[in-house]
């Protein structure tokens, strides 16, 4: 057997010793895109590579510059010991290690790939057209779907292909199905007629379905078909069950590390890309019905074999392992079903209100801008250099700050090395002079009315609803993130307009329920701290409790706002603070920025002091919080959770730091997040049962919001429901003193605000 000739290209010059991280296990020529070793990022322009691909039989590619040079490929830590293209191998670099160690585990399974591969040991497969094929006819479709139902196996795989994101939008092009291993079929909507809707009902009552990306197919599935799934599962939650980062549950990601195909959906990604060239289309401009079905059935096919799967692979996983049974079962699941009502709820707006809106937007705008070039230093900044101030140019506005305002840079840095002026260094430059702020003012209205007011209009139903998406899997501690048509969870807070806008029908009324002071309610109850639990107890105003307790104020907890507004704030700044980590400089700052009075790190450190003194087994708490991040490298929150923090091992002492506070916090956020999940599912279902799904529509969560479009004669009875679920003792309360919960109704959700600020004249 001829021996394997096998190359290894890096980006440039490095003192990685592959030979021996590979185990010594086989040998290789080694090459550099680029000989210089000062350049910083390889660019097309800097390579100066000698090599020919076709002369090797394996060539190792290490980082995401040789990737991209050869392949034409992204992201290397998708591709990571993964065959592309039949001979590259790509792998992340190991020298990334040393200040990421939760990548160690991508480089060791990367690793032993290559070894494998190279060795002949693993191949990747593909499938003949008698496992992997499309059906376009409909009595070959019977002849399938009733193979399927009579199939032992307990499950079948689903999936849908789309020419949108939205089941109102968009309509189904196919469904694939696999119904046993390695086995699958890409089915054209044209062939489905009566008696195969029929089956497939029939198929989805006797089958567990396992879909990933539930709550997308079956919006499709329901909407176009009124399909029904009893009993389903979804890989993409199990995935993230298992591995909570964010960016990591794409299907094609999985599929390309727990499937033998490798990465199947590339041909017709470059059949895609030679049709846009042929045709001259912008990317935006292609849909998926321009994608012939005989180009389409492979790829759609095996994403139903793929699901099958990785289906196989996580189910041992999550069962076995109680903790996080709990969240898949009884919190992702459950929430998956009560998402898509809420999406298909939609999000009120008055369409009016919208317009004028926007019309009002625009003319604070004019006007922000025309105070804007009142400033002295503008006009000599528009005198020296001939020409109007363009506030959107970067460069004409360093130099404003720096060259004639005069202002010191912050010390923070673009990509290039120029000095930043970004929002983060305007609100730093702001405390000196009033142009930063001014600017960040004209940038938060021109946002508001492009990303929301300008965007939100075309986007409405015809019902003049706004249906966009909630994720359960797009953040580490489990709050609820959101995408589509408009995220939900950055709706403007300060300014009115945006919420104004969200306006109840009339007969009807917006009703909103916040949480309050959840997280520390969360951390009183799991550190055992009763006299962190007794301020909840006695009611009142919690921080001006805490701020009598901490500093022993004489007066009553009702006065301690008016004559203690410091003491107030110091005491809420280091209750807050302390669940994220933030220490005595922290704090400092925080209190100095809400007092407006200069707070000392010293004076910090002594409060904080005091505050433990009083809430001494909080303290415990965090500290052996700490002391088992440090120990396992990850923490479990009350309901079940895994949170990874392998970075608590980084050589670099602030990236380690940081992910100890970020462990500790999570035990606090995602629990209070999953009271209010949990609160708003039970509430959601108690509305079904009782037959007042038309009278009462949630149809958003907003961090520690529920927010809902109520009948008017039913206000009551709802905020009733909702208090009594997300009140329910799950194991995780105070005697005697369930979790506080603010309810506000007014006819929009800016509760009053918009009016007030808009229509007061």
């Amino acid at each position: 057997m001829n021996k394997k000739r096998i190359a290894l290209i890096e980006s440039k010059p490095s003192r990685n010793k592959f030979f021996e991280l590979f185990n010594n296990k086989f040998e290789f020529d080694s090459f550099v895109l680029c000989s210089n070793p000062q350049v910083k990022k390889v660019l097309k322009r800097d390579v100066d590579i000698v090599f020919n691909p076709d002369d090797y039989d394996w060539v190792i590619l290490v980082g995401s510059e040789p990737l991209k040079y050869y392949t034409k490929l992204n992201s290397i830590t998708e591709y990571s010991g993964r065959v592309v293209e039949d001979k590259f191998l790509p792998v992340i670099n190991p020298a990334m290690l040393a200040f990421k160690p939760e990548a160690k585990k991508s480089w060791e399974d990367s690793k032993n790939n290559i070894i494998a591969y190279i060795a002949g040991e693993l191949k990747q497969e593909k499938l003949g057209n008698k496992d992997i094929f499309g059906i376009t006819e409909t009595d070959k479709l019977h002849s399938f779907l009733q193979d399927a139902i009579d199939h032992e196996n307990g499950f079948v795989a689903l999936d849908s292909e789309t020419t949108g994101l939205y089941p109102r939008d968009a309509y189904m092009l196919g469904i694939s199905l696999a119904y046993k291993k390695n086995h699958g079929a890409y089915i054209d909507t044209d062939c489905i007629d009566e008696k195969a809707e029929n089956m497939l009902q029939e198929l989805f009552n006797k089958k567990r379905v396992v879909f990933h990306n539930s709550k997308f197919d079956i919006a499709f599935f329901r909407y176009h078909f009124g399909f029904k799934f009893p009993n389903f599962d979804d890989t993409m939650l199990m995935h993230y069950t298992l591995n909570e980062n964010p960016g990591t549950h794409g299907l094609k990601q999985l599929a390309l590390k727990f499937t033998p195909f490798g990465d199947y959906e590339k041909p017709m990604y470059d059949w895609i890309e030679a049709y846009r060239k042929r045709n001259g289309l912008l990317k935006a401009d292609f849909t998926w019905d321009m994608i012939p079905f005989d180009i389409m059935q492979e790829y759609a096919a095996y994403d139903a074999v793929c699901t099958y799967l990785i289906y196989e692979e996580f189910l041992p996983y999550v069962t076995k392992n109680k903790r996080l049974g709990n969240v898949y079962y009884n919190i992702l699941l459950p929430a998956t079903e009560f998402l898509l009502d809420v999406e298909s709820n939609g999000v009120p707006f008055d369409r009016d209100r919208l317009v004028k809106s926007s019309v009002l937007m625009q003319e604070e705008i004019d006007s922000a801008v025309s105070k804007l070039y009142e400033y002295t230093e503008v006009k000599l900044f528009e005198k020296a250099q001939g020409k109007d101030f363009n506030p959107n140019s970067t460069m004409q506005l360093r130099s404003l700050l720096f060259d004639y305002i005069g202002l010191k840079p912050t010390g923070k840095k673009t990509g290039t090395g120029a000095d930043s002026t970004d929002a983060e260094v305007l609100g730093k430059l702001a405390e000196e002079h009033p142009v930063p702020q001014h600017i960040l003012d004209i940038r938060q209205k021109v946002k508001i009315k492009s990303t929301y007011l300008d965007k939100i209009i075309p986007a409405l139903d015809r019902d003049e609803r706004l249906r966009t998406g909630f994720n359960l899997h797009g953040t580490t501690s489990g709050r609820l993130s959101s995408s589509g048509k408009m995220n939900m969870q950055q709706i403007p807070r300060d300014n009115p307009i945006v919420k104004g806008c969200i306006k109840a029908k009339p007969g009807k009324k917006i009703v909103a329920m916040d949480l309050t002071t959840a997280e520390v309610y969360c951390a009183a109850v799991i550190a055992g701290d009763t006299a962190l639990q007794k301020v909840f107890q006695d009611g009142g105003n919690f921080h001006s409790n805490i701020a009598k307790l901490v500093f022993n104020l004489d007066c009553d907890v009702d006065d301690v706002a008016k004559y203690y507004s410091t003491e107030r704030q110091m005491a809420k700044a280091v209750t807050f603070g302390i669940m994220y980590g933030a220490g005595p400089k922290k704090i400092s700052e925080q209190v100095t920025k809400d007092s407006g009075a200069y707070f000392s790190t010293s004076q910090a450190k002594e409060v904080i002091e005091d505050y433990f003194k009083q809430f001494h087994k909080l303290k415990k708490w965090l500290d052996d919080c700490k002391k088992i991040i440090e120990k396992q490298t990850y923490v479990y929150s009350f309901f079940g959770r895994k949170r990874r923090l392998p970075n608590v091992r980084s050589t670099d002492k602030a990236i380690a730091a940081h992910e100890v506070r970020s462990g500790i916090n999570s035990l606090v956020q995602s629990v209070a997040s999953d009271v209010n999940l949990l609160g708003a599912v039970d509430a959601h279902k108690e509305i079904c049962e009782r037959g007042y799904k038309k009278n009462m529509k949630i149809f958003a969560l907003v961090h520690d919001s529920i927010l809902a479009e109520v009948d008017d004669d039913y206000v009551q009875e709802y905020s009733d429901i909702l208090l009594r679920n997300v009140q329910k003792d799950r194991g995780l309360s105070i005697p005697g003193c369930p979790i506080g919960c603010d309810f506000d109704v007014d006819e929009d959700y800016s509760l009053g605000k918009f009016k007030k600020k808009y229509e007061s004249e």
